[in-house]
């Protein structure tokens, strides 16, 4: 069967923005220092790195179409999970329940850095984006 070129990959664009969070306690809201960070490699996801105090960063995965959608309504399953906070935040309930982290975020700034990577890789086009050579490189075998 006749191989057909594959068209090359858009080249990569990477960006990151720091971002001022807070982890909410029972007595207190934390500040955190976070850095948002996209890759158009990666094009439906985006990570949120926690930089905390004498410890290694804590990276967190999230699907950009989930920001957006936990900005206007309760979302998310298993250990992420969103919602709008009624002071316009948004809060990111973090790992399993029973252990939960809560962490408030300002829902304009993240809303506007998700929307930001609609720019670079617009919703629909994310599978340009992706190198599949090496998972069917791997099928082949």
């Amino acid at each position: 069967m006749p191989q057909h070129p594959a068209a090359p990959l858009p080249a990569p664009r990477v960006f990151t923005q720091p971002m001022a969070m807070e982890l909410l306690t029972s007595d207190a809201a934390v500040p955190i220092d976070t850095t948002v960070g996209y890759d158009s490699r990666t094009p439906h996801a985006l990570t949120i790195t926690f930089h905390l105090l004498g410890e290694e960063p804590v990276v967190w995965c999230f699907d950009r179409e989930m920001i957006l959608a936990g900005s206007l309504r309760p979302t998310g399953d298993g250990e992420i999970r969103l919602r709008p906070d009624p002071d316009g935040g948004l809060l990111l309930l973090l790992g399993p329940s029973g252990q939960r982290a809560v962490v408030k975020c300002d829902q304009e700034a993240l809303c506007r850095f998700v929307r930001e990577t609609f720019v670079l890789v617009p919703q629909g086009t994310e599978d340009r984006h992706l190198d599949w050579g090496p998972l069917l490189a791997s099928l082949r075998r």
